[in-house]
């Protein structure tokens, strides 16, 4: 009845203005338009303002998208402690953050520490729960690259990729997630790489490190799901960081080749994107359109994926060959 009384109000409106049925239907499409642009915004409001009065940590949070991640919350009312190695860029970080803040209870922590040294790093974090509070987000964002094709690798890039990347990242979680458990909340985020889930050429030490936070999240998400806690894993496109700048000192012609007509992401884009699928509780997430279009190509039409990846890289071969 309600669908019956709505068309024909709809052709009264049509023969009371003797209107064309296409202005009418483009002004109402429009409407509809606005309501969902607002709805849009709504959601978009309500999924950041899960930041506001919440406390995060962030590894690497002096550079990077650790960086940016920091200033995203921090501009949304949270608080934030940022763990670096580096004094100068932890004090930089946070004379930046200290003028984004929205109101004066917001925290601004600077922890220096490695996360691949872990009695000080625990001693640290520990430290920091018993002054600060224990973090509602943990943001494992600390991480190195250095490419090379696999003949030219020497041992201590392998075990460098993997106690920064992987390694580091379960350092931070050991002293945190039983207190997170005893909470019963908590919402831990780790930081992969499309080289997480796809074998990039020239980059076998970095890549099977990120492929191993991704297994890692895989299974850590199932065993704290009951208590609780969130475990969210990113997947960032190449991003325009000063970990690219050093990377790019070391890429192999090939991959230079494979990745020069790709579009870098921004930290900032990165972070914006990652805080919003966070928000609304997602477990994998993916920056920008060339991550969700490997994930896409490599989960579900898996076989077509390698045979483009090879015809990339023989293409860049003959190319550094002429």
């Amino acid at each position: 009845m309600r669908f019956y009384r709505h068309q024909k109000s709809l052709v009264c409106v049509l023969l009371q203005r003797r209107e064309p049925l296409f202005f009418l239907l483009t002004r109402r499409l429009r409407q509809l338009q606005r309501r969902i642009l607002r709805l849009v915004r709504t959601l978009e409001r309500e999924a950041m303002d899960s930041f506001q009065h919440k406390f995060a940590l962030i590894t690497g949070g002096s550079t990077g998208i650790g960086f940016s991640l920091a200033k995203q919350i921090v501009r949304q009312g949270g608080g934030v402690a940022i763990l670096a190695r580096h004094p100068e860029t932890l004090a930089f970080a946070r004379a930046e953050l200290e003028g984004l803040k929205t109101h004066a209870e917001q925290k601004v922590v600077t922890l220096q520490a490695d996360v691949t040294q872990r009695s000080d790093l625990e001693k640290s974090l520990l430290a920091m729960v018993e002054t600060h509070g224990l973090p509602d987000f943990v943001f494992n964002s600390a991480g190195v690259a250095h490419p090379g094709v696999f003949e030219d690798l020497g041992d201590d890039i392998f075990h460098w990729m993997m106690d920064v990347n992987y390694f580091g990242t379960v350092n931070v979680l050991k002293p945190l997630v039983p207190l997170m458990q005893r909470r019963g909340s908590g919402v831990i985020v780790n930081i992969s790489s499309v080289a997480g889930f796809i074998g990039v050429y020239g980059y076998t030490a970095y890549g099977a490190s990120k492929f191993a936070v991704s297994g890692f999240s895989d299974a850590l998400r199932a065993e704290l799901k009951p208590y609780g806690i969130q475990v969210s894993v990113v997947f960032p496109p190449d991003t325009d960081t000063p970990q690219l700048a050093y990377e790019s000192r070391y890429k192999p012609a090939v991959t230079k080749e494979i990745a020069g007509s790709a579009k870098l992401m921004s930290a900032d884009e990165v972070a914006v994107e990652t805080l919003k699928a966070v928000a609304k509780g997602r477990y994998i997430i993916l920056p920008g359109g060339e991550s969700k279009l490997f994930y896409f190509l490599h989960h579900f039409v898996g076989r077509l994926l390698y045979p483009v990846m090879d015809l990339m890289v023989n293409a860049a071969l003959r190319k550094n060959k002429k």
